[in-house]
Formats: structure tokens, sequence, C-alpha cells
């Protein structure tokens, strides 16, 4: 599933909202370390273009 949702994101990254919808989605279906590696991953891809949504997604993973 890890793989899978680091494919998904890539394919989606050109609209913020389908970004945003899929990163949370993955967040729902992956393990806890594997969701802790995703985010590191969405920040080194994606961060200088989503680092709001990526943020603002992982604090909603924390809190749960």
């Amino acid at each position: 599933m890890f793989e899978l949702s680091k494919n998904i994101l890539e394919k989606v990254s050109f609209d913020k909202a389908l970004f945003r919808k899929e990163l949370t989605k993955a967040m729902q279906w992956l393990k806890p370390e594997e969701k802790m590696l995703l985010i590191v991953w969405c920040i080194s891809t994606f961060g200088n273009k989503y680092s709001d949504v990526i943020s603002e997604v992982s604090k909603n993973v924390t809190r749960s």
C-alpha cells in the first residue's frame, strides 16, 4: 500500500485538492510506521509545492 500511495500521489500532484484527498485517504489505509514514512517522502518530494497540505494532513494523523 505504501508504494501504491506514492504512485497515486505522484499522479495527482498536478492538483492540490486531489493531492489532499489522496494523501488523506492513504493515511487511513497505511500502518502507523508507513504513515510517517509517507509524510517524510511527501515533504522531500512535494514540500516546496504542498507543504501546507502535508502539514495539515500530518497534524490530523497525529491527533488520531
